[in-house]
Order: structure tokens, then sequence, then C-alpha cells
């Protein structure tokens, strides 16, 4: 394969930028009474074509991949050197698409209501396998989100707990942006206690334990305030570019 100057000089930019980045979260971790090894990166690959998301799985050591789209993923999987590596759903899924990603990816981080829960279910009972997933919970109340309300999740958890084929691993957020870092440090940490919360209760079992919560733009501050899995995509690939 040819190597164009352009993309040579993309390669070296996302393997300083995920050095810097797995510094500053091993830092994080630390600050926050953990080991670097208890927060794990995600690289979120929307938009980004294959040739990058390859030598950040070949040559910078990623190996867990974020995709937001069902189409999008479905589209490049097959050019994708993907052994070894964790593949995630973490957009917005409509229940008409489920069963086309459902055997495709290893979790799908954003199921933001019962009926959705309870479409993967039944996707999942036609291979008689289970899948695992995130609760992702609109902590901001932001109309323009998806995610479950707080005000009504706790009645929405032993539903979703009841279903078969369904291992839910966690909690997932979107904070709203904002540059009031007090505000932000409230919605992780209100996040955070939503998490002990039902982990305590033991509610999935013990392997609910992921808190995915944290971006390009706040990632330093999730892993301060409890979180164990960010997903990271312009700082590590660069600006999207949306054709």
């Amino acid at each position: 394969m040819t190597i164009n100057s352009s993309e040579n000089t993309r390669f070296i930019s996302i393997s300083e930028n995920i050095k810097i980045i797995k510094n500053e979260m091993s830092e994080a971790a630390i600050k926050s009474g953990r080991k670097p090894e208890d927060v794990k990166l995600m690289a979120v690959t929307k938009t980004v074509a294959p040739i990058f998301i390859n030598w950040a799985i070949e040559e910078c050591g990623i190996d867990l991949i974020g995709e937001n789209k069902v189409q999008e993923f479905l589209s490049k999987k097959d050019e994708l050197k993907l052994s070894g590596v964790e593949k995630h759903l973490i957009g917005h899924l409509q229940t008409n698409k489920v069963r086309k990603i459902i055997n495709e990816v290893d979790m799908i981080q954003s199921v933001d209501s019962v009926r959705l829960a309870k479409a993967i279910s039944d996707a999942a009972s036609k291979d008689s396998s289970n899948i695992d997933i995130l609760l992702e919970i609109n902590i901001g109340d932001e109309e323009s989100k998806t995610g479950f309300d707080k005000e009504v999740f706790n009645e929405s958890l032993m539903e979703i707990s009841e279903l078969p084929f369904l291992n839910v691993k966690g909690l997932m957020t979107i904070p709203p942006i904002c540059d009031d870092n007090l505000l932000l440090e409230k919605y992780f940490d209100s996040m955070n206690e939503y998490f002990n919360e039902i982990k305590n209760k033991k509610l999935f079992g013990d392997d609910f334990n992921i808190l995915s919560m944290g971006m390009s733009g706040d990632y330093k501050e999730a892993i301060l305030h409890g979180s164990n899995l960010v997903r990271v995509g312009s700082l590590i690939f660069g600006a999207r570019i949306y054709k």
C-alpha cells in the first residue's frame, strides 16, 4: 500500500495524540485512587477512514473502538483489522436496526429506553445468545438528547432486569456542554452516585462494573469523578470531516 505524505502526517499525529491521552488518563486515574489500567480508552471512529483506524489499532495499541451509526460501521468493518478488538455501538439505536447490528458488536452502550431493551432482548433470543449493554442516562435532562430520564430511571430498572439475554454491564452518559467546570463535575458526580447505588443493589449481579462517561473535551474530569471508560474521537483522529 502506497502512503502519501498527508496520510503519513496524520499517522504521526494519531500516534502522538494517543500517547498524550494515555498519559493524562494514567495521571487522572492515579489522582482518583485507582490504577491506570482500571480505566479504558475507547477510540471513537465516527467518520474516520479504515486506514487511520487500523493504524490506531496496529501501531498504537487501541483495543476498543466505538461507532455511532449502524450503517457506517457495517460499511467499513470488512476493511478493519479487528482481531482482539472490542467493538461497541455508542450512538442512538433505532429498534428497526437492532437485528442488523446485534451480532456485529460486543456491546451496545446506548440503550436509552425499555422499548429498545426489549427489542434487543427479542433479537438476542433468536440466537439464544446474550448481549452486553449499558443503560444511557440523560443526566442533564436535555430535550435534544436521548437517554433515560433520571427521575423515572429507577422505575425502569426492575423491568429491564427481568428481560432475558441481556447482560447489563453499567451506565453511559453524555453530559451537557458547559463552560462551568463545577457544573460539569456535578453531572459526573451524579452519574457516579447512580452507578454505585445500582451496583450496590446487585440488581444486575457482579458484572455491573462499567461507567462510561467522558469524551475528548472532558475525559480527564470524568476519570477524576469515577469514569472507568472514556470515549475519545476527535482528540485522537483530528476534527471530523462530514461528507
